[in-house]
């Protein structure tokens, strides 16, 4: 194979659907509810193969998180999706009262999330979505990075009893886990051992951070990356061993870093073990620009990794 051949590139919300279709197939409590996205969050697969398990309540994304939730009191396990700057904007009240403060076992799934939908603008970014949600008690917050690990955090959120809320993205990803990879709720995943700087991240960035950790080895700075996918529970002991066996920490996301990763991250830093760090992330509101722009523009590149990486190692 040519070494000028492209990578393939994902759509986790294809994980999302597909794996959605199957765990609804197999019982029938699965039950899908959307707000008028069919469409956009491709459960219109499992639409054309079990509608009767697809509960469709238009743009209302505050009845979505409530109708969610009674279906869960009825014996359901409902998967409730939508973009996530909407479900999360305007549901947010709802996600907290019905679903997380009464443990209601409902899944919620922010598609688009981040800067995704790039060139719709500011009304559509969600680059809050993470810090909402975190702050919510009782609520699971996960950020798969590559399809396999969406699909397996699907799994998981059908096993486990309670709420959680899944941020998923449409930017194409590469896969980066092994197919015999098994997602736990609250246990990070080191995707690359090296002692002298740590780059946490989750989602859509975690290849951007193998990638900066591919440049910094070539100039013998050996960067560990860790794939945060659960932003809560957070795992505070990859955390605190990162902080003890390397010079500093980098922070890599998808989203403000008021609150979302870099701010968990900090929380258990600060507090456990401090070390030079830097939170990379958007600083606050963000323009209107397609998703490699605006990553690009804020830190996120490869190079702009490598160099806070390069910065916190002290080279």
């Amino acid at each position: 194979m040519s070494a000028e051949t492209p990578v393939k590139l994902y759509d986790c919300r294809d994980a999302f659907a597909d794996t959605l279709t199957e765990l609804a197939l197999a019982d029938k409590r699965v039950v899908a509810v959307v707000n008028d996205s069919l469409g956009s969050t491709k459960v219109g697969k499992l639409d054309k193969v079990q509608p009767r398990q697809v509960v469709n309540v238009g743009i209302a994304e505050q009845n979505m998180v409530g109708i969610g939730a009674g279906l869960a009191n009825g014996g359901k396990i409902p998967f409730i999706a939508g973009a996530s700057p909407f479900l999360t904007g305007r549901a947010l009240e709802q996600i907290k009262v019905d679903a997380a403060y009464t443990g209601a076992n409902v899944k919620l799934v922010g598609v688009s999330s981040g800067v995704a939908y790039g060139e719709l603008g500011p009304t559509h970014h969600s680059i809050e979505d993470i810090a909402w949600t975190r702050a919510i008690d009782r609520l699971v917050v996960i950020v798969p990075a590559d399809p396999i690990e969406t699909a397996q955090a699907l799994r998981v959120a059908y096993e486990h009893e309670g709420p959680v809320f899944i941020r998923t993205s449409r930017i194409g990803v590469p896969i980066i886990h092994a197919h015999d990879y098994r997602f736990k709720i609250g246990r990070a995943v080191q995707l690359r051992d090296g002692d002298d700087v740590t780059i946490i991240s989750n989602g859509v960035v975690v290849t951007r951070a193998l990638a900066a950790a591919d440049a910094l080895a070539a100039e013998g700075i050996e960067a560990r990356v860790i794939n945060m996918a659960t932003v809560s529970p957070i795992d505070r002991e990859a955390i605190i061993a990162a902080a003890s066996e390397t010079k500093g920490i980098v922070t890599a996301e998808e989203a403000i870093v008021r609150g979302g990763l870099g701010g968990a991250v900090a929380e258990v830093v600060v507090s456990e073990r401090p070390v030079p760090m830097r939170l990379l992330g958007f600083p606050g509101f963000c323009p209107t620009g397609s998703p490699t722009f605006l990553l690009d523009r804020y830190g996120m590149s490869p190079d702009g990794i490598a160099a806070a990486a390069r910065e916190v190692a002290g080279g």
